[in-house]
């Protein structure tokens, strides 16, 4: 069924097609890419930029400003306690038992950095002075932004509702 004849042609076939698309590249390159024209800094066909095109800092969209103790009035405990899975890997809501990162017993209000036996980073002392509502906010949405430096590895929660319920479910639990 197959012999010598016919492979050669089969192979012979692969070679033709693939030489093909090279040249089909290369051609491309040679019309499309400016680098090929010697010019590799401008486009070979410019297209004009409008004004507000989307790359200047005066078009950024401002930073919408949440007011964090109106959403923290609203929030549902229960529905952070369903959240604080994220966390229980890692912390402890039991006063005194540290795990990976420090208990998370009676966390709102507590001084930052002030858990007995737990070996913090240093970075947390940017945060302030007080663990409030708004700091937790602040550093659940991302850790690492918020205090660049800590050993934190959990990458933040996006959700601003599910911040406020998980910060209403500690303070809860602690009590």
């Amino acid at each position: 069924m197959f012999d010598t004849m016919v492979i050669t042609k089969i192979v012979a076939g692969l070679c033709a097609t693939l030489l093909f698309f090279l040249v089909g590249k290369w051609a491309a390159d040679a019309i499309y890419l400016p680098a090929a024209h010697g010019d590799a800094h401008h486009a070979v066909y410019p297209l004009p930029a409008e004004e507000g095109d989307g790359h200047g800092a005066a078009d950024a969209e401002p930073e919408v400003q949440i007011d964090v103790m109106a959403l923290y009035a609203e929030a549902d405990a229960a529905a952070g306690e369903g959240l604080w899975r994220n966390c229980r890997s890692c912390h402890s809501l039991e006063a005194g038992r540290n795990g990976t990162g420090p208990s998370l017993h009676g966390v709102v209000g507590r001084s930052i950095d002030a858990v007995e036996g737990f070996n913090y980073s240093g970075a947390l002392l940017a945060m302030g002075e007080t663990w409030t509502v708004e700091a937790l906010f602040a550093f659940l949405e991302d850790p690492r932004g918020m205090a660049p430096g800590t050993r934190m590895s959990y990458n933040g929660m996006r959700g601003a509702q599910d911040r406020v319920n998980l910060i209403a479910y500690l303070e809860a639990a602690s009590q």
